[in-house]
């Protein structure tokens, strides 16, 4: 049976070049970090330089990055402590935001009694940026936490807009941005934001690992305790081989960008021609059609079919081989529609499904193809 992978949002393919970085340093880097010893000081070392090397790509200082299990971990530690510690009093976000945000925000409604802002979003899962600037005007401590691109529809913040309106206003600024770490520049001197979470899994590096950037006194205390590891803001032995593996993932992301974005972006363009052609009645969720507004390795599509027919869907592409998903993969299992879609669609158009299809470097228009195939078949 043939099988093509077009869920690269939900986590990537390793490069193979990573994975022999990695094999090299758990053969040869196996001394404990923390250890005074050559073998703790050749590890320390190794993860320093990762360090040192990852923060140059956002224009950071290195004690800026702090290495966690990753996103999840990341949105956690930054939301968790910011109220905790740094006194924030009210959050501003959306309820089109990663689970990681909502549930982490949900639960510390409950524990600190915070009050939570959504902002209005309209049905193209656009942000309502006037009222942003409106709630802004409290004189409570605030944090915004907005994602830069959007893991179900691909739309696409103006982090830099949002940053300088949050910090005129003397708000803190938390953005996930674990869709474009490795597939987008983030000059972190240019965009005013105070804190953000990257995962490796997302620019084909292994899973289990990721990173915030801190800012500098930001005040921000751990919420895993144990040992002094990660400047005191991450207790644990740090997992040496995927930090290796972060680096060199993001090293080589950023390196082959361009040309792998210009190839993405054609693969999107062209599986978006041959479904209108094909398809004539689909329709795309958010702003994935459109390129510039829209991350250009996400692709949203909403099918003219029953639900009844719907029900069938996902079975039939599993069975045809087509690795796709209806929405985010934490969500996976689960029989409740997506979240973001619910906020942004009517109850008619969310009786037909909707999938994501989501593109890497290794996809081909021979896979698309194949895809556009499947669909033909199923809906004649």
């Amino acid at each position: 049976m043939k099988t093509v992978y077009f869920d690269n949002a939900a986590t990537t393919q390793i490069r193979d070049e990573v994975i022999d970085h990695m094999n090299h340093v758990m053969k040869s880097n196996f001394g404990n970090p923390s250890s005074t010893h050559s073998y703790g000081r050749q590890s320390k070392s190794l993860i320093e330089s990762s360090r040192k090397r990852i923060a140059s790509y956002f224009n950071v200082s290195a004690s800026e990055i702090v290495f966690t299990s990753g996103g999840t971990e990341a949105d956690n530690l930054i939301l968790m402590s910011a109220v905790r510690d740094l006194g924030v009093q009210e959050i501003i976000t959306s309820k089109i935001e990663h689970h990681a945000i909502l549930h982490t925000i949900s639960q510390l409604e409950k524990q600190f009694g915070i009050n939570v802002q959504f902002l209005n979003v309209n049905t193209k899962g656009e942000i309502d940026l006037a009222q942003l600037e409106a709630l802004l005007q409290s004189p409570k401590k605030q944090m915004v936490s907005l994602m830069h691109i959007n893991n179900e529809i691909g739309n696409k913040l103006d982090l830099k807009m949002v940053g300088e309106l949050c910090k005129s206003h003397h708000a803190l600024f938390q953005s996930d941005t674990v869709q474009s770490v490795g597939h987008y520049k983030l000059d972190l001197q240019e965009i005013p934001v105070d804190f953000i979470a990257a995962s490796a899994h997302k620019f084909h590096g292994p899973k289990g690992v990721g990173f915030a950037v801190i800012r500098k006194n930001s005040g921000l205390r751990p919420i895993i305790f144990g040992g002094e590891q990660e400047r005191g803001l991450r207790a644990g032995t740090e997992s040496i081989h995927n930090i290796a593996g972060l680096d060199k993932a993001l090293e080589l992301s950023y390196a082959n960008l361009e040309q792998e974005r210009d190839y993405i972006s054609v693969l999107k363009s062209y599986f978006i021609k041959c479904l209108k052609s094909e398809i004539p009645d689909i329709a795309f969720n958010g702003w994935s059609e459109d390129l510039e507004k829209s991350a250009y390795t996400i692709v949203n599509v909403r099918l003219p079919i029953t639900e009844d027919k719907a029900s069938l869907l996902q079975f039939q592409l599993d069975l045809k081989g087509v690795a796709c998903s209806k929405g985010s993969a934490c969500q996976s299992g689960s029989s409740q529609k997506s979240h973001v879609l619910t906020e942004i669609l009517d109850s008619q158009q969310l009786e037909c499904p909707s999938i994501r299809f989501s593109f890497s470097k290794y996809n081909t228009k021979e896979e698309i193809d194949y895809v556009i195939d499947v669909f033909k078949s199923f809906l004649s």
